[in-house]
């Protein structure tokens, strides 16, 4: 059990509780003036025949309301609320009410006809919206005992079962978009059931196997792919080499990122070291060499892609919210095979920058796209930038990101600790209460912190316990203290924690401080984007300069180095946070006109000026303006 009570997180998910789950509830249902529209569960009520009506929006519609039922099962074990349980059983009752009497749910076919499902696999999303489904069903059935939605998927999957695997007969396919995979298996350690497992696998397996099922589905349908006729090709899907043989994160950045996630299930719940192999080299691919600062992937708005190695631009990045949000689903799935401080560094460092980004601090707007560099006047007159937004939407049309990053972060507690025999780690610093079994010894504890805006963490025993407790020191943290019962001691470092075993008493302390100097970043050399040019970190995070602090053109600012910051908390603005302020030098447009475009170069006319950073997550809550993560430097 982990209770998470915490001066940063705590006003953010009271935001989702009070004011992000209703709003989206009532997006769901089209009820939420000047947005797009949803059609969400307006399909399931045709589909159910309770109203007359066609099918409205994508293809994988019914994943949103899929998603939002996940973030409110999250939301109801921290915090029972009665009124929300019922809205979401009534959610429930309307899409059992649509699944069909072999199992089949997807409102999409149900609606346009069943003759055609399972017919389009690479691109209709039919498995991806089970998946999402399922895990909606595994969380609320744990949340609340109500099974009403878990039996429904169990059907689902039953029905699903039928229809594919190597066995004789049945189609050799897999999804277009993976998440179906991470999706059976939870249900698999939630239910116990081979099949779930072993059908979890299979998807692993077979993609990119050759012949190429997508290549025959299209033959079969006398159709042609679009990303055909550009670079991306199959590898789109992740499906151009079987998933042992890939070693570059390439394609859909969600779509890789999801499939790593039930690569890297499927390889701790069967023992499959070779496929463990295989998510560690993607894993590399991903964080070593095609991830921003921010946590953010993705870099191109062409298919919402990976591209190639150190290709991150700031300014054309995609960066969607849902893709940071599944790159911290692979991190604690591949710090759940191996305890290794990178992957919580990595969980970190998207939490609280990539994630956050996007929703708006009063929890009713969104980012799709999370830029490092904006220009709003580029954003609406430069058809290459017109995917990026200088401001955060009130839905989309295709809204896959604000239930992504609901359903992540009511889940949090998930990612904060992890327990090995007589050991607990402690990956992710946040304020509250943990109590678990060790080995069938009950080991309970209080956790203070001002995290992320200091680096004091205070844990306080409540048990007498024998237990190893190991605290992570992240990555960014270049020294330390750590004190028990107010005197100093040093613990044994591994792989990014320091071990303290020892026979807890209840009232023992721990203390950790962790030093937090601001840090000025700069990329790889291979970063072409960022050559010359500088990012600004305090602890977990990136911080950038806004037009509303700094003035306009932002891209003549210079940071001085060696530079002194001074660090200041700000209760009133953007909800509380610390900013950095530090001297920089702007350059003059003095003696250019509007007739003079180029000149001959001479002297360059800097002033003296000064800087205020703020938090990138909170960036755009202050109306339209530049943004910049990374400045020149002198």
């Amino acid at each position: 059990m982990i209770r998470i009570h915490d001066r940063f997180w705590d006003p953010i998910r009271q935001t989702i509780r009070r004011e992000g789950i209703p709003y989206q509830w009532e997006a769901l249902n089209d009820r939420v003036p000047d947005a797009e529209p949803s059609f969400c569960m307006n399909n399931f009520r045709v589909a159910s025949g309770k109203i007359q009506g066609k099918h409205g929006g994508f293809v994988f519609q019914d994943s949103d309301v899929a998603k939002w039922l996940e973030g409110v099962a999250y939301s109801l074990m921290d915090q029972p609320n009665a009124e929300l349980e019922a809205v979401a059983d009534s959610a429930i009752d309307d899409i059992v009410a649509a699944q069909q009497p072999d199992g089949y749910l997807d409102t999409y076919y149900i609606i346009n006809g069943l003759e055609k499902r399972w017919t389009n696999l690479m691109d209709h999303h039919e498995l991806y919206c089970a998946g999402h489904m399922i895990e909606a069903a595994v969380a609320y059935e744990r949340a609340t005992g109500k099974r009403k939605l878990l039996d429904a998927v169990i059907r689902l999957v039953d029905h699903i079962d039928r229809e594919f695997g190597p066995e004789e007969g049945k189609r050799k396919g897999y999804p277009g978009h993976p998440v179906i995979e991470m999706a059976l298996a939870s249900l698999y350690e939630r239910t116990g059931d081979e099949r779930h497992l072993k059908l979890a696998q299979y998807f692993v397996d077979q993609r990119g196997r050759q012949p190429l099922y997508f290549e025959e589905e299209l033959a079969r349908q006398h159709t042609h792919c679009y990303w055909l006729d550009g670079v991306l090709k199959f590898s789109y899907y992740q499906a151009h080499k079987p998933v042992r043989e890939q070693k570059d994160a390439v394609g859909h950045a969600v779509r890789a990122l999801y499939l790593y996630c039930g690569m890297a299930d499927v390889a701790r719940l069967t023992g499959d070291a070779t496929l463990q192999d295989a998510c560690e080299t993607l894993w590399r691919s991903v964080v070593s060499r095609r991830m921003y600062i921010t946590g953010a992937v993705g870099s191109s708005e062409y298919g919402e892609a990976f591209t190639f190695d150190y290709d991150l631009p700031n300014d054309t990045v995609y960066g969607e919210t849902c893709a940071s949000i599944a790159l911290v689903f692979l991190a604690r799935r591949m710090l759940e095979a191996q305890v290794r401080c990178e992957y919580a560094d990595v969980i970190e460092r998207a939490l609280y920058n990539g994630v956050l980004s996007g929703m708006q601090l009063d929890g009713k707007r969104f980012f799709y796209v999370n830029p490092l560099e904006v220009l709003p006047e580029a954003c609406a007159k430069d058809q290459h930038k017109t995917h990026v937004k200088p401001e955060r939407q009130p839905w989309f049309s295709c809204a896959c990101c604000p239930p992504n990053l609901i359903r992540l972060v009511m889940s949090l507690s998930r990612y904060l600790v992890s327990q090995k025999g007589r050991t607990l780690y402690m990956h992710l610093y946040a304020g509250g209460e943990v109590e678990t079994q060790l080995e069938g010894e009950r080991l309970a504890f209080q956790v203070e912190t001002g995290y992320p805006w200091n680096g004091d963490v205070r844990l306080t025993l409540r048990t007498d316990t024998e237990a190893d407790l190991a605290l992570r020191i992240p990555g960014w943290c270049r020294a330390y203290t750590l004190h028990i019962n107010g005197q100093p001691v040093t613990g044994q470092a591994q792989d990014g924690y320091v071990h303290l075993w020892r026979s807890w008493r209840a009232g023992d302390t721990v203390t950790l401080s962790l030093d937090m100097p601001v840090v000025v970043m700069r990329a790889h050399p291979r970063v072409y984007e960022d050559a010359g040019k500088v990012a600004v970190m305090r602890g977990p995070l990136v911080y950038c300069l806004e037009e509303k602090d700094n003035g306009p053109d932002l891209h003549l600012v210079r940071l001085k180095s060696p530079c002194d910051f001074e660090i200041r908390w700000e209760p009133e603005l953007l909800g509380g946070v610390t900013t950095l302020r530090c001297g920089g030098l702007r350059e003059e447009r003095d003696g250019w006109d509007e007739h003079t475009l180029y000149a001959p170069d001479g002297q360059t006319h800097e002033t003296q000026t000064n800087l205020c950073w703020i938090p990138y997550y909170a960036w755009a809550n202050r109306g339209v303006g530049e943004m910049r993560v990374w400045v020149r430097k002198v």
